[in-house]
């Protein structure tokens, strides 16, 4: 029977590190976990979000994972150190792998970040970017109407525009030439943000380098899946279980048509 990397965020936007992992690791089973009932965890206070972040662990570690991926930046502020004390496998984080990321692609030095009010007030990125280089000049800005649009499926439209350029017009006045996505939700909105920032500023989402890192641990550890098995993925929210198929489903397009999906719904309390 398959070991499954256990992915978790606070609602739709783990989906983003789900489909990276589905790329990199195509034989690899995934359970995830989306509290889409309680989102958005960012305007939430710290120890509130560790505790949903503490629930969704014990939710899942009743699958035996083999590593368990905090796919939510503000989680992974709050709870990321607390969860790897408590577990005995592998639990990664979002924003290392973000600020690695942002670090190889920046030529200025000059990083802006954007997140959840959480994330944002946790300083969690600008200490990452730091210890990775001193000299780098970093911008934050909680961008908190963002989530919002993402849990209700809205990625296009004019409304979504008009947010978007609100959200982020206070960082454009700084000679940034890297923006990290500093929550999973915003890779929805990559190419409204893009737009606004413009071509010379370098979108950067940590999924492709937390897949890489997962990739890695799981191969030093020896626990790649090496068997033709096609995976069978599991996806669980607590909330609105229609809206939640029909956002991952628009999101993770080929994948899941490749490889089944089991669609659950649980509550936590």
């Amino acid at each position: 029977m398959q070991q499954a990397i256990a992915i978790l965020d606070s609602g739709v936007g783990g989906l983003t590190v789900v489909k990276e992992v589905m790329r990199q690791l195509p034989r690899e089973k995934i359970i995830y976990f989306g509290d889409t009932a309680r989102t958005p965890y960012g305007p939430r206070p710290s120890e509130e979000v560790k505790k949903f972040t503490e629930q969704m662990v014990d939710f899942l570690i009743q699958f035996n994972p083999k590593v368990i991926i905090i796919a939510c930046n503000t989680a992974t502020a709050a709870a990321l150190e607390y969860i790897s004390q408590k577990v005995s496998i592998p639990v990664i984080g979002v924003i290392h792998p973000g600020a690695r990321a942002a670090i190889s692609a920046t030529a200025t030095g000059y990083v802006g970040v954007i997140g959840t009010v959480g994330t944002i007030r946790s300083g969690a990125y600008t200490t990452a970017l730091k210890q990775l280089s001193p000299y780098v000049d970093v911008v934050s800005h909680a961008c908190p109407a963002l989530v919002p649009l993402v849990e209700q499926g809205l990625f296009r439209s004019k409304t979504t525009s008009q947010v978007v350029e609100d959200s982020l017009r206070p960082i454009q006045t700084y000679p940034i030439d890297c923006l990290i996505l500093g929550c999973t939700h915003y890779p929805f909105l990559k190419e409204t943000i893009q737009e606004v920032m413009g071509p010379a500023v370098k979108l950067i989402s940590s999924a492709d380098e937390t897949a890489r890192e997962t990739s890695t641990i799981l191969y030093n550890k020896g626990k790649l899946e090496a068997g033709d098995e096609t995976p069978v993925h599991q996806l669980f929210c607590s909330g609105d279980p229609k809206l939640f198929q029909r956002i991952a489903a628009q999101w993770l397009g080929e994948q899941i048509r490749q490889t089944p999906v089991v669609w659950q719904v649980t509550h936590l309390d």
